[in-house]
């Protein structure tokens, strides 16, 4: 009797079940990470008051989160090597949600600090993970796409870690609004807990920091790295500050209004989509110079003290944002030969280092020279992104050469 050999495995690609799946439980990822982030960087203005601290020590909410996420990342994404990307990042996010559980009862701001600062170390496998993730599960073709909808999750994530604490600040404080944005994080946790399908693709191995060195040898995943430094540094100095702006003259809106400055991330949501599927039909390269210029464009646009430009220009660079991360992020998996999950950690550790110095630094620029120096402070990083990302293409033909 004839043994009837199964098919070959194949990756996951646009269209399939599998990928919808997936495509589900890493927009949940990019919920809950995002939400839990981010969800004291609408309350800074209302945190400098209750604590008597200034905006930039106030920023160190969100600082000390991003910082122990960039510290993590690495030795997580090693751990992952070992002991799997599904089982990595469910233990991250669970156990992320359960110390978010104790960011209300905080009653000084050095405690809140420290809550902070154990939740951003504990959600480390998320992000650390799941880009490799979908580079080991997800066909090539289809790879940035899949890259774009994951890095929509967390632009809606980054809505709502803004806009939930915001409107419920008003009615209720600022304790009941961290409250309730953790109980919805803890949800989204659950459903990409549900969701998440198993790694096929995935072969386990000891844990080896010897790729580390390797890719930090590579010019073009440097110069990724560094695109993902200084436009994150960049993209949080803006949402840290401009609440504060929009808070004190001429404007003087509510916070509740001041909050929905969040919704634009869902364009950027989107917009990141987009470009993820146009740079695998068009290339990397122009769609990550266009959206590094696109960013620089719109934050032009937050100068002027009109309110109607503002908004216009901070849509502009959310979406020039998000574009830059959605295309730098999958050009990351796709270049690393081996070792992607340490590949995408080094790429994740300049974000989140970016996140947590570079925001910080920016409050530095906001107080002594207020939305002026901020903004500049901002192009001087956009124009750093746009230069390593123009010697790409040089970059990639070098190491070519190099290998043959």
């Amino acid at each position: 009797m004839t043994a009837v050999l199964a098919p070959p495995l194949e990756r996951h690609r646009a269209g399939s079940a599998g990928l919808r799946r997936i495509n589900l439980a890493l927009f949940a990822a990019g919920l809950t990470t995002f939400m839990s982030l981010y969800c004291t960087q609408a309350l800074l203005p209302q945190l400098s008051e209750a604590f008597a601290v200034s905006p930039a020590r106030a920023s160190l909410l969100v600082s000390l989160a991003t910082g122990a996420v960039a510290l993590a990342v690495v030795p997580v994404s090693s751990l992952s090597e070992r002991f799997g990307r599904t089982r990595v990042m469910i233990v991250s996010s669970v156990a992320s949600a359960l110390v978010g559980l104790a960011i209300p009862l905080c009653s000084t701001f050095a405690e809140l600090a420290v809550v902070r600062t154990v939740q951003g170390a504990t959600l480390a496998g998320v992000p650390a993970v799941a880009m490799a993730y979908l580079a080991d599960e997800v066909h090539g073709a289809s790879l940035g796409g899949a890259m774009g909808r994951y890095v929509a999750g967390t632009g809606i994530g980054g809505v709502l870690g803004r806009l939930v604490p915001g409107l419920v600040s008003d009615v209720a404080g600022w304790r009941w609004a961290l409250a309730v944005t953790v109980l919805v994080a803890f949800g989204f946790t659950l459903a990409f807990w549900a969701l998440l399908p198993p790694s096929r693709f995935f072969t386990p191995g000891r844990v080896d920091y010897r790729p580390l060195l390797a890719h930090l040898r590579d010019p073009g995943l440097r110069r990724l790295y560094l695109v993902a430094l200084t436009a994150m540094a960049g993209f949080v100095t803006v949402y840290n500050f401009l609440t504060y702006r929009l808070l004190d003259a001429p404007f003087h809106l509510p916070l509740a209004v001041v909050s929905l400055i969040a919704v634009t991330n869902l364009a950027g949501s989107a917009f990141s989509a987009r470009a993820g599927t146009l740079a695998d039909r068009i290339g990397k390269r122009p769609v990550l110079l266009g959206s590094i210029v696109l960013a620089a464009a719109g934050l032009l646009l937050t100068l002027p003290p009109v309110l109607v430009l503002i908004g216009v220009g901070l849509l502009i660079f959310t979406c020039g944002f998000f574009g830059t991360h959605a295309v730098a992020s999958g050009w990351v998996g796709l270049r690393a030969r081996t070792g992607r999950a340490q590949a995408s950690a080094l790429y994740l550790f300049a974000y989140y280092f970016g996140s947590s110095i570079g925001g910080s630094a920016g409050g530095v620029a906001f107080e002594h020279g207020h939305w002026t120096a901020t903004a500049l402070y901002v192009l001087a990083l956009y124009g750093v992104a746009l230069l390593a990302a123009s010697t790409l293409d040089l970059s990639v033909r070098l190491v070519g050469k190099l290998r043959r």
